[in-house]
């Protein structure tokens, strides 16, 4: 077999992105693509085509061709086996079959077209091996990714203490009444008390940039008290290359998931005088052959009054809850008109409500190893097949007035097996070569989109694919627990209210 160009094009001849195997020209490849649309007959459902020349394989991909042109004496079967291959290439790079996204990956696919055919010539490699050499996965490289993550983990910690030496010798300096001590460098004289306070400051922010070592202020003038903050921005600046060059920098907090992440893509919302977040948080425990085995969930409504005229309020519940959740309001609110109207307000009706500060008024507690309570299920299928694992997951939502943003399904692999064959998915998937883990995107779940699955092939055993853990966000609430108006205590007249609900996973797990 002699395999002269491998090429996606469109169904009228345009090249899209070409790989040619022998020497050959920009004018001479795109004129056998461009010939190509003219050759096939439609009546007919044969696969390949030929020129007196050439013969042209083909497979249609929706709206476009995965073409392979080859000398007319190459193998056929030979040819269609490496059409096949070439087809089942272009998904694992491309989310979708259309021309935008495969110029966008055209380099991938370039990488991987080399590995499948070299010199007009089929290598003897599968989907997978494919995977393994263009990800190009370096041992080395994580080692030294490591030992450089450690070595900015330990410049930050050293940074947060010389900024905590330096604050607390301004306030031993405050309290005895003495002029704040300068921080000069090799000797110098000190500098101005303002100057220092401006360099503590200016350390102060700079804590979370990771710092080599803290360049001493010169004596040559005030403004040279800030070269400590300076030092960290060239550092600073340093990590920004390289970012920019394709490396990850790992933060001290990186080892937080789900609830500390989901808080920050949480959106701004216009908060009024009176404000009420209401947060829950989810802890379950599932096993993978069914069953759950604990679910906790920890609810509270916080209170934040911002203008003082609005202190004595009182807010009315609406609890539509049906699943026996056990509520417990604050010792300081009126627990007997809760349970009689279901209104929170203080027991001495005089006394206002904290300003500007948050005040949990009402909480609540929900514990139960009931399978029907469970609000997504997961199940995990894996099965040993000659040459691994393929693994079929599939997820459900149970509570169908329930709307799961940024869902995250992280099912674990085992290390050194290379990165898994997806089969089909719904949604989006990542994989994790340092932490081996295979990451299920899903933007939203809901009652429109309330059932999906995912398949893959891995070499490893079913055991390896556990626990697998579960993150979201949900903007509603669980126990369906709502404050539906406020209202002064004199005169009963309503008050304008703004509410923000978040539903946040603290452990989700399926062992």
């Amino acid at each position: 077999m002699v395999l002269l160009a491998a090429a996606v094009c469109t169904k009228a001849g345009k090249a899209i992105v070409s790989r040619q195997f022998v020497e050959m020209t920009r004018t001479r490849i795109e004129g056998l693509l461009a010939a190509f649309p003219k050759l096939m007959n439609t009546g007919k459902q044969h696969t390949f085509v030929e020129t007196e020349s050439v013969r042209y394989v083909y497979q249609p991909m929706e709206k476009l061709y995965m073409v392979l042109i080859t000398t007319k004496n190459s193998n056929i079967l030979e040819d269609l086996e490496t059409l096949r291959l070439f087809s089942r290439v272009i998904p694992e790079y491309c989310r979708a079959l259309e021309e935008n996204e495969i110029s966008e990956h055209c380099f991938d696919l370039i990488f991987a077209f080399d590995e499948i055919v070299a010199l007009g010539y089929r290598e003897n490699v599968n989907l997978a091996q494919i995977r393994t050499f263009t990800e190009m996965d370096s041992h080395e490289e994580k080692v030294f990714r490591a030992v450089r993550e450690t070595q900015e983990r330990e410049a930050k910690a050293e940074m947060r203490r010389k900024a905590k030496e330096l604050q607390q010798a301004r306030r031993d300096a405050e309290r005895q009444g003495k002029k704040a001590p300068g921080f000069g460098g090799f000797g110098s004289s000190a500098v101005s008390g303002g100057s220092t306070a401006a360099m503590i400051t200016e350390t102060i922010i700079e804590t979370d940039k990771p710092k080599v070592a803290p360049a001493p202020a010169r004596p040559s003038g005030p403004s040279k008290a800030l070269k400590l903050g300076a030092k960290g921005k060239e550092v600073d600046n340093f990590v920004d290359k390289l970012k920019s060059e394709g490396e990850t920098i790992m933060s001290s907090n990186m080892g937080k998931r789900t609830s500390e992440a989901t808080k920050v893509h949480a959106p701004p919302i216009n908060m009024e005088s009176v404000h009420m977040k209401i947060e829950e948080k989810i802890t379950l425990i599932c096993g993978r052959d069914g069953g759950l085995q604990n679910m906790e969930l920890h609810g509270m409504i916080m209170l934040r009054i911002s203008d003082d005229k609005f202190g004595r309020i009182r807010l009315h519940v609406e609890n539509e809850d049906k699943k026996g959740v056990q509520l417990q309001t604050h010792p300081n609110v009126d627990k007997k008109l809760f349970t009689a109207e279901s209104l929170i307000g203080l027991k001495n009706p005089e006394k206002s409500f904290p300003v500007n500060s948050d005040v949990g008024v009402l909480k609540w507690r929900l514990q139960t190893t009931e399978e029907s309570f469970i609000p997504l299920t997961i199940n995990c299928w894996p099965s040993e097949s000659g040459n691994g694992c393929d693994v079929n997951i599939e997820y459900e939502l149970q509570e169908d007035n329930l709307e799961l943003n940024d869902v995250v399904i992280t099912i674990p692999l085992p290390s050194g097996v290379g990165a898994p064959v997806i089969g089909e998915i719904d949604g989006e998937y990542r994989h994790d070569s340092r932490r081996n883990t295979l990451e299920w995107c899903l933007p939203v779940i809901d009652a429109k989109n309330k059932s999906g699955s995912l398949e893959f092939s891995i070499t490893g055993q079913p055991n390896d694919f556990f626990p697998v853990q579960v993150s979201f966000i949900s903007k509603k609430n669980y126990c369906n627990i709502q404050v539906t108006k406020v209202t002064q205590v004199d005169g009963n007249s309503p008050v304008r209210f703004s509410t923000e609900t978040t539903f946040l996973v603290d452990k989700y797990e399926i062992l």
